[in-house]
């Protein structure tokens, strides 16, 4: 019997019993097909990758947030002072605005989850789309001068935001929704080379998975003969690459259409804000080794350095 199974119902912790379930509960996911389905028909174009943060380097939908969370919170506490009202409405306007964009970010990185967290993440947005309901309904009072019922609509809605602040903590940090799935790697391989296998065990063209350090690794080998090696799961989810297409140079995430270059492991497309961990290759009496990037130049030994190259679009 797990620890979890023993414990006594009573200490077990309420509210992340009731998360797990929610991960688990199928009865929305029609529901989120149709939702996920209409995220992703939207004519975004290259502004798809803006929204998702591929330009920062992680998530933007988090920074985005801030705006309504800060302005919705400055404004309660505003109207916990007599005569204040106005400004709070002013602030309450500001992030109603703000909104807007932050959930759009916010869908765009939603529509290309594993299901677990895009069950979450859909009462995570019900919470927020509540929210704006509710400010919605403490700015129209404002305006029209019932500021008690403005007042309490805007506690309200913080109420529904702070719910759903802790379902998209949940989300980032319990589920790892928007984190970087290879952080681990160059804490894991082990410094020196690794022979992952002979020349002929890659086919040119083919995408072929190896491992070093229990790292899961995937190899191309070009026409011309240079190989290229990368970490196998995708920094979005843990994508195999392996199983992607390979084209012009990149390879294709065959779970959510991420798109790293081969020569650096750069994301040329998203969903993945965080780019590939590349591997230095040589070929030694027929054999494919890998390492680790190292500072500095090239060694003068066949050693193909990719890890300090500046990315270029």
């Amino acid at each position: 019997m797990s620890p979890r199974q023993d414990l006594p119902r009573e200490r077990r912790n309420r509210v992340l019993w009731l998360l797990d379930r929610l991960e688990r509960e199928p009865r929305a996911d029609a529901l989120i097909d149709t939702l996920q389905s209409g995220v992703r028909s939207l004519p975004l174009g290259r502004a798809k990758d803006v929204l998702h943060g591929r330009w920062l380097g992680h998530p933007v939908h988090p920074l985005m947030v801030q705006v309504p969370l800060g302005t919705w919170l400055s404004a309660a506490v505003l109207d916990l002072w007599p005569g204040r009202s106005r400004e709070a409405g002013v602030l309450v306007g500001v992030g109603l605005a703000a909104a807007v964009p932050a959930a759009l970010s916010g869908a765009t990185d939603w529509a290309e989850l594993h299901p677990q967290q895009m069950r979450v993440g859909l009462v995570h947005a019900a919470a927020n789309t509540l929210a704006v309901g509710l400010y919605t309904a403490s700015l129209g009072c404002r305006v029209t001068g019932r500021t008690k019922a403005g007042r309490a609509f805007g506690f309200l809605g913080m109420t529904a935001v702070g719910v759903g602040g802790m379902l998209g903590g949940h989300m980032a940090y319990r589920q790892a929704a928007g984190a970087n799935h290879t952080e681990e790697v160059p804490h894991v391989v082990s410094e020196g080379w690794h022979p992952i296998g002979t020349v002929d065990e890659f086919p040119a063209g083919v995408a072929v998975r190896r491992s070093v350090d229990d790292v899961p690794l995937v190899v191309v080998r070009e026409l011309g003969g240079t190989i290229h090696v990368l970490a196998d799961r995708c920094s979005h989810l843990a994508g195999p690459l392996s199983e992607g297409k390979v084209a012009d140079g990149c390879v294709e995430c065959p779970w959510h259409g991420s798109v790293f270059r081969l020569s650096d492991g750069w994301n040329v497309r998203g969903p993945a804000t965080a780019p590939q961990p590349a591997f230095d290759t040589r070929v030694t009496d027929g054999r494919v080794e890998v390492r680790l990037p190292t500072d500095g130049a090239d060694d003068p030994d066949g050693t193909t350095g990719t890890g300090d190259r500046p990315p270029s679009e």
